[in-house]
């Protein structure tokens, strides 16, 4: 079955950058992202921050003066943005990212449509705006998750890094987070195991293979001296099982591989 496709429009004037990754990891589940446009003033120095993470995560910046003080007018911008991408039908559906209920008219008017409406915004976001969407996500309750399960992962042994040995870690990257980029990978992985394993905590490892590079498009086992997916995640304190089942196309080698968190080995 074809993945859905989504256009991620972002209000930078309403959602702080530092919650860009928890943007990023929670769009990739929902589907494919064709479109990422971010919309404000970017001549005022308020905005800065978001400067330094829109070349790293690929989004595009909708330059909307704000032509009277007071006046939100990046709101109309993606408003009709949304509705200009509407008429192409060329997505599934939106994820609208602000916490302002300016857009609750917006999200109706694409649930008409048909489309699938995921909103995005902090805790404090109106009730009619959360209520307009098809699922509403709020992302400050999502950074403090991520903090916790980040704080409580198993580190990779120190052979994880054998490599090229040089992963460098960019100026952008160092305004959110001071993980080196295979470490930025493995807790990635990590959460799409938490995120779609049995009760005893396993996956399949292609749908590892999938999910990851939704995340880190720039994603290859080569670049750490690995040939195989499995070896690399064997290597990086994950737990791999095989299993044995019907051999035919969708299945040439017979089996099947599982992977889970090595935290997780004790789960019965």
């Amino acid at each position: 079955m074809d993945e859905k496709t989504f256009a991620l429009l972002i209000d930078a004037d309403n959602i702080s950058s530092k919650y860009i990754k928890s943007i990023i990891d929670e769009a990739a589940k929902e589907g494919i992202i064709t479109y990422k446009r971010i919309y404000g003033d970017w001549t005022t120095p308020n905005l800065n921050s978001w400067k330094e993470v829109l070349l790293n995560y690929s989004i595009n910046p909708m330059q909307q003066y704000a032509y009277t003080q007071g006046k939100n007018s990046t709101d109309s911008a993606m408003i009709i943005d949304a509705m200009d991408i509407l008429y192409t039908k060329s997505v599934n559906g939106f994820i609208l990212v602000s916490s302002d209920c300016d857009f609750t008219r917006l999200a109706s008017r694409l649930k008409e449509a048909g489309m699938v409406v995921i909103g995005m915004g902090k805790t404090q976001t109106p009730k009619p705006f959360v209520a307009a969407c098809s699922k509403f996500k709020f992302l400050d309750v999502l950074a403090n998750e991520s903090d916790t399960q980040t704080a409580d992962t198993v580190k990779a042994p120190a052979k994880a890094s054998h490599g090229n040995g040089k992963q460098k870690k960019s100026n952008s990257d160092s305004a959110i987070s001071s993980k080196t980029p295979l470490e930025e990978i493995l807790d990635s992985i990590s959460k799409i195991i938490d995120d779609n394993s049995n009760d005893e905590g396993w996956v399949l490892a292609s749908l590892i293979g999938t999910n990851i590079i939704k995340l880190h498009p720039d994603f290859d086992v080569r670049n750490y001296s690995y040939k195989k997916l499995i070896d690399f995640l064997q290597n990086n304190n994950f737990e791999i099982k095989k299993i044995t089942g019907e051999k035919n196309v969708s299945n040439p080698t017979g089996y099947e591989i599982y992977v889970r968190n090595h935290e997780s080995k004790n789960v019965q």
